[in-house]
């Protein structure tokens, strides 16, 4: 039977012991790691997109959105304390629940990094073309280079330039430094502290109302979350890198709940900042009607209201927090916000796409997935394969499709990843309660629940193609499942332990 395809919890840390990469990251470095795979494009540019959804409601969405990903991290933290290897979400099914939602996990776990770091590198594309119309360069990049099909535009190009080079320094090896690392990570937390600091001075309270414009559907308060979600995935990269880990089982939950915390704190005091400074209401048609985030229409009504003198609306913007630091006078300090996130947006793309190829080095470890994709280049050391596969996609869905959209596609795989954890954990209570737990959710049976309605209530909301995305991409690779996986599978063969592939170093760390 397909379900009974276990592999123990013993034969996972085994192999991870006899195969395991370097031990060096401790809790800070942890949660360094989360806060800068966590605060990218989601704060930096999806704002505007929760603005058009739910205006000053997005306040109320970020909170929803964070809820979710705060009860779906306790469950994280338990399985990551006990099975403290590479893989995160996918290593954890196949421990409780089995091979083949296991696969389909890894399988969603493609949206959430691959496509996700498309949507880091659209961000990063919108910060940069603001940041050189608003130099003195007098250069002007013209709209149809800097946007997709979907926004007025034809090609993306720095979108499409950045993946490109991210990948090529991920094959060559040449990775960022722990310090490195941690200074892109001050820069972040520097440039939101700022902008805390001169928005909340400026707030009108008359900006707050109406405050749920939208009603509280898809395109409201709720669909709002579900979009900005993205602004929090990321703290799983935490587990991601637990085989990594000095005391993973205290480290790693420290880590997790730590790094969600304090990016939790920023996105309200952020979102209300902005909210103050500027207003954040919908952008409405010529006759009221509600505009899709992405949406054509939106893009003309936009062009439309800066062409008629008016100063652009939040919703409008795709570098969000430097256009209201501009508008509220600080021209200066919001483009070397901008700045800051030209520098330190590419550290999350790499991140991304990082995780993507761990996730399929761990599964080809398994069997499920061709040896060859895990294969190591004799010189730079790097699974080159499939990280150059890997950002042929990410350059493609970056070059064509809008932010939003492709955080909705990266937020319909993440989802069902974070439901199936919170699954695994009350399986695993049931199935061997006596079992050493470093880090005991706290109210399981209260938390782990929470999470999978707090998922499945998101993705509902999600557009309808978001939402269609998941069980298409799923159909695909149950068929690559069943016509090669399933029969090549080490556990299914009955090989619990097998030759090891070398993996790349962790970016972020020197050997």
């Amino acid at each position: 039977m397909l379900f009974s395809r276990i592999k123990p919890l013993e034969a996972i840390l085994a192999t991870a012991e006899n195969k395991s990469l370097r031990r060096t990251l401790g809790a800070f470095q942890l949660t360094m790691l989360g806060i800068g795979a966590v605060i990218g494009t989601g704060i930096f540019v999806l704002t505007s997109e929760a603005a058009q959804k739910a205006g000053p409601g997005m306040m109320i969405s970020f909170m929803i959105a964070g809820f979710v990903c705060a009860v779906a991290a306790l469950c994280y933290a338990e399985l990551a304390s006990m099975v403290p290897v590479a893989g995160s979400a996918y290593t954890y099914t196949y421990a409780v629940v089995g091979e083949v939602l296991a696969w389909m996990v890894g399988w969603a776990l493609i949206l959430e990094y691959a496509v996700g770091a498309s949507a880091v590198a659209v961000g990063w594309s919108g910060y940069f073309v603001g940041l050189i119309n608003h130099s003195s360069l007098g250069i002007h990049l013209p709209l149809w280079l800097s946007v997709g099909p979907n926004e007025g535009g034809v090609i993306n190009i720095p979108a499409a330039v950045i993946s490109a080079l991210v990948t090529g320094l991920l094959i060559l090896g040449t990775t960022e430094s722990a310090r490195v690392n941690a200074v892109l990570v001050s820069i972040k937390v520097l440039a939101l502290t700022v902008f805390i600091a001169l928005t909340l001075p400026v707030i009108h309270t008359v900006n707050f109302h109406p405050f749920i414009p939208n009603g509280w559907g898809t395109v409201g308060v709720v669909g709002a979350a579900s979009s900005i979600f993205f602004a929090y995935v990321g703290f799983d990269a935490v587990s991601t890198a637990a085989e990594e880990t000095i005391n993973p089982q205290r480290n790693v939950p420290i880590g997790l709940i730590g790094s969600l915390l304090i990016c939790t704190i920023f996105y309200l005091l952020v979102s209300a900042g902005a909210i103050g400074a500027i207003g954040a209401q919908p952008v409405r048609g010529l006759h009221g009607a509600i505009l899709l985030p992405g949406s054509a229409q939106l893009a003309e009504r936009c062009q439309a209201i800066v062409a008629g003198g008016a100063v652009r609306p939040l919703a409008c913007s795709h570098e969000a927090l430097a256009h209201v630091l501009r508008v509220i006078g600080d021209v200066g300090v919001g483009n070397l916000l901008g700045l800051a996130a030209f520098i330190a947006l590419p550290s999350v793309v790499l991140m991304m796409i990082f995780g993507q190829t761990r996730i399929f080095f761990v599964m080809a470890r398994d069997g499920l997935l061709p040896p060859v994709l895990a294969s190591v280049h004799p010189r730079f050391k790097t699974p080159h394969v499939v990280t150059a596969l890997t950002g042929v996609v990410v350059i493609l869905m970056a070059s064509f499709l809008p932010v939003g959209t492709l955080a909705d596609y990266s937020n319909s795989g993440t989802l069902f990843a974070f439901a199936m954890v919170a699954v695994s954990v009350l399986v695993l209570r049931v199935r061997d309660p006596n079992r050493h737990r470093p880090f005991r959710t706290p109210m399981l049976w209260l938390v782990a629940p929470l999470a999978v309605f707090g998922c499945i209530g998101l993705y509902v909301k999600l557009p309808l193609v978001a939402i269609l995305v998941l069980p298409v991409w799923g159909a695909v690779g149950l068929l690559i499942y069943v016509f090669y996986s399933r029969s090549r599978s080490y556990v299914g063969r009955g090989m619990v332990e097998v030759e090891p592939l070398e993996p790349s170093p962790i970016p972020g760390l020197k050997e």
